[in-house]
This record gives structure tokens, sequence and C-alpha cells, in this order.
């Protein structure tokens, strides 16, 4: 299952990357997204790169089906790791995973944030795969509609803080 969307910020793009990176708003953005037991355990950036890993727990942004209960609980210990790379003075890409505790499925990605000193644009594009017989499709799907609605609510969380 893929995901391709686009986020437009009315900050320039060294702003944005800057509230990315750091730990205020990142715990900030955590609290109005609702999370619990946030954890910042790598932030580091240079000029030129960055690595990110945060660790959270999340509700589901929609109700569960019941066929995929055992798999998911009310809090979801999630864990992401973001790797950047500044491209040029307009341009910075990352590639990024998210595992869900217990939730056998993989969330993969990519996010390129172009833009100047007015605003930018966050294009995403991710995969989420499950490989589970006979539910590989239905768990994939779920996390995919559960990703995107979190991804859109982050942007606005993010908006609000810039």
């Amino acid at each position: 299952m893929e995901l391709t969307l686009e986020h437009a910020y009315d900050a320039g793009l060294d702003h944005v990357i800057s509230h990315f990176f750091s730990e205020d708003h990142i715990l900030a953005k955590n609290e109005k997204l609702g999370a619990r037991n946030v954890k910042v355990i790598a932030i580091q950036k240079d000029d030129v790169a960055g690595k990110l890993v945060v660790e959270r727990e999340m509700t589901a942004s929609t109700e569960v089906p019941g066929m995929l209960a055992s798999f998911h609980r009310e809090w979801n210990e999630i864990r992401q790791e973001e790797h950047w790379v500044k491209k040029d003075d307009s341009e910075w890409h990352c590639e990024f995973r998210v595992k869900v505790e217990g939730v056998p499925a993989k969330i993969k990605g990519v996010m390129r944030v172009q833009g100047n000193g007015d605003r930018c644009i966050n294009y995403i594009n991710l995969t989420v795969k499950s490989e589970v017989p006979f539910l590989g499709k239905k768990i994939a799907g779920f996390l995919a509609n559960d990703t995107r609605i979190k991804i859109d609510q982050e942007r606005e969380a993010i908006a609000s803080l810039l």
C-alpha cells in the first residue's frame, strides 16, 4: 500500500527544518497529537545532514477492525527513525522508517522538503507492507489509512507551532 502526500507550510525551508530538529518542537507537536511517553532518542543535525529518532505511544486514529484487534492495542509503541540530507539551499531529503511494536508490518518512505525563505512544501511518499498470510493486505490498508490521518494531523500541529 502506497501513500503520496504534499504538505505546504507558510514558513521558509530553513525555519521548518530547524523546527523538525528542535526537541521542544517535537515534544510540543506530540503533545498536540495526544501522544504519551514521548522520548527523543537521537537528534543530530549539521549544515548538510541530520538524524532523528523518536519513540512515543499513540492510539489508532480510527476504530480497529475486529479481525485486526489482536495486533493493535489501545496505546501502541511507535519508533520513528529519520535520516536527512541537504541537497542544496532549497531542498532537504529524508528516508524514514516507522515501527509499530507488535504489529507485523513495515512502514518506510521518503520526504522531500523544497522551498525558499518564505514557504516550503513537504512531499511525502511511503509504503506500508505486511506479509501476514490472508491478513497482510487488511493490516497494510488499515495502517496506511491510520498513517495518512496521523501525518495530516502532524502537519496541522507543525503549522500551528511555526
